[in-house]
């Protein structure tokens, strides 16, 4: 029969070692929320397929509706690239967050033990990830449609992509969170998105017309350093008020 100490334990049995708590930093809590989007994106294809198609049907009725020769469109298909992807991209953020509202999946998030900044930094980039496919789609089908040559002007307009889309990615999940919550979410949020995006998507229209008229990059520096001021404040204030947002 084995001896039992003081405490009812055997005094054979072997000490049990302490529990060791790992903390994962706050990068790692980031990217996994991230890399949660992404996957669940790729098992699925929900958020992209119907953005996409969204978005590039909006370039094909615009081709039909104003085209009207190689010089209008350098003038008309900036504002369709931006119209389109602008509103792919409320699509896409709806369709984003109705994901954390079916089966309560919101509060399961919001009860790991996971900054709520790097919550927003994690969606916010799968945000980000999922506007840059669905602009890769619109610009080759508005330059094909429009007649426009990308070999020039390639570069420039990734260059304005990476600068005009974080500030809508950030300001996109900052406000989705707002109105996750709110019965009338989509109008609500789309009435509250578009005004604040309206500098960014201003900027990087006039920027693409430029560039299709023959600016070169030196140029376009105005509308990068606009672009950039409007993403910085986005996400600056995305880290700050995500939790309260989130949380009310």
């Amino acid at each position: 029969m084995a001896v039992l100490d003081a405490m009812g334990r055997s005094a054979n049995a072997q000490p049990q070692e302490p529990v060791t708590r790992v903390t994962l930093g706050w990068a790692h809590q980031a990217w996994l929320i991230f890399h949660k989007d992404v996957k669940l994106e790729l098992s699925t294809g929900e958020v992209v397929t119907t953005s996409g198609f969204f978005a590039v049907l909006v370039v094909i009725i615009a081709s039909l509706s104003f085209y009207s020769g190689h010089d209008a469109s350098v003038q008309v298909a900036p504002g369709v690239i931006w119209v389109a992807v602008a509103f792919a991209s409320v699509l896409a953020l709806s369709r984003t967050w109705q994901r954390e509202r079916e089966n309560d999946a919101l509060s399961g998030l919001l009860a790991l033990p996971v900054s709520r900044s790097a919550i927003f930094a994690g969606k916010a980039l799968a945000l980000l990830s999922f506007i840059l496919v669905i602009e890769l789609l619109v610009i080759p089908t508005t330059a094909i449609l429009f007649d426009l040559s990308l070999v020039e002007t390639a570069p420039g307009l990734v260059l304005l992509c990476l600068g005009a889309t974080p500030g809508i990615a950030a300001a996109g999940t900052l406000f989705g969170a707002m109105t996750v919550r709110t019965a009338t979410r989509d109008l609500v949020l789309a009435s509250v998105l578009f005004p604040l995006l309206a500098p960014t998507l201003l900027a990087a229209v006039a920027g693409t017309r430029a560039l299709f008229g023959g600016a070169s990059l030196i140029e376009l520096g105005d509308y990068f350093q606009l672009m950039g001021a409007f993403a910085v404040l986005f996400i600056v204030g995305g880290l700050g008020l995500f939790a309260t947002l989130i949380e009310a």
